[in-house]
């Protein structure tokens, strides 16, 4: 059983930087054009386990402010997928509605610095 779970772990992390390779694809597909230097979204680049709505430059929705917490990946997931339900009144009406693929972006987004 012990090589079963070293094996287990060693497809996991080596999945890893193929899903976020999957993920950068389809974040310049989906996502690039707002949150790509445009005004009509924020720049993502530390994203991940920051505050939720603290970069500064943009004007987040009230909804979004006032969530609170961090983007933790469980967050990021589940503002991707249905960004009005994880904060009303949120300026993003885009969301991605496949499991692989919001994991594949989140993935990716950890990687940006």
């Amino acid at each position: 059983m012990p090589r079963v779970a070293a094996l287990a772990a060693l497809v996991s992390l080596s999945a890893a930087p193929a899903l976020a390779a999957d993920g950068a694809q389809l974040f310049n597909l989906q996502c690039k054009m707002c949150h790509g230097g445009s005004v009509m979204g924020p720049a993502l680049n530390g994203v991940a386990g920051a505050p939720i709505a603290s970069k500064p430059g943009f004007a987040y929705s009230p909804g979004l402010k006032n969530k609170g917490g961090t983007w933790t990946e469980a967050n990021l997931d589940a503002y991707l997928k249905a960004p009005s339900q994880f904060a009303p009144g949120t300026k993003m009406l885009i969301a991605v509605p496949s499991d692989e693929n919001r994991a594949a972006i989140v993935a990716y987004l950890k990687t940006l610095k």
